[in-house]
């Protein structure tokens, strides 16, 4: 599946008390750019990722991916266009400590039609093997570094082979020299495959990878490399 545009028109998200969480007039992203996402904490990078991944519902606005309002399809409908179209990267990893590497980087496979399982699985085991953990398939995630445990994320984002990537300080939580190798990585693997990444940051080096560069303050966007 070819990369969809993104097209974000009058977006809206309040809390409970009615505070402006984001207010996004319009941004358009490129099928295949890659993006950072920045600013303070709290200025709304990672609800407006949340939005843009149907994981949150805005107030008003619309979210269009490849022609498809994702803020007007119900529940399920999102969830299959995540399925579907989006590889996720969290800060936290949210790995099952009681899976292998291989396990959770394959967990797309236990919810996919049986005809589907093996070639996702022989995937997520070759994108292991391209992030360096070729041979650390049957080990149990708790043996893992933190570097290694995000790098068994990335591979789970990319086994379905999805368009696009939405990754939430995927290097927040490494060291310098494992937050520039992962960075690198990602950045690569989601160029050599024309995928679009979006990527909330507060890490310098790997914004500096991303083809642009979007700022957030008090839910607005205040600052756009490219726009």
């Amino acid at each position: 599946m070819p990369a969809p545009a993104l097209h974000v028109r009058n977006l809206r998200v309040t809390s409970r008390e009615d505070r402006v969480l984001l207010e996004v007039p319009q941004l358009s992203v490129d099928a295949g750019a890659s993006v950072a996402l920045r600013g303070a904490s709290g200025a709304g990078k990672s609800t407006l990722l949340h939005v843009l991944s149907g994981l949150v519902r805005p107030e008003a606005g619309q979210v269009i991916w490849g022609g498809q309002d994702i803020a007007a399809l119900s529940e399920d409908a999102r969830a299959r266009f995540r399925r579907e179209t989006l590889g996720l990267v969290f800060q936290d990893c949210q790995l099952f400590e009681e899976l292998s590497a291989l396990g959770n980087a394959a967990l797309a496979s236990a919810f996919a039609p049986a005809a589907e399982r093996a070639r996702l699985r022989r995937s997520a085991a070759g994108w292991l093997a391209a992030l360096g953990l070729g041979e650390a398939g049957p080990r149990p995630v708790d043996s893992f570094s933190g570097g290694e445990r995000q790098r068994i994320a990335v591979a789970r984002a990319l086994a379905a082979s999805p368009p696009v990537i939405l990754a939430d300080e995927p290097t927040a939580a490494l060291d310098r020299a494992n937050a520039d190798a992962l960075g690198a990585d990602l950045v690569a693997l989601a160029a050599e495959g024309g995928r679009t990444l979006i990527a909330v940051t507060h890490d310098a080096a790997l914004a500096a990878r991303l083809g642009r560069q979007i700022t957030l303050a008090d839910g607005r966007i205040v600052e756009d490399s490219d726009g």
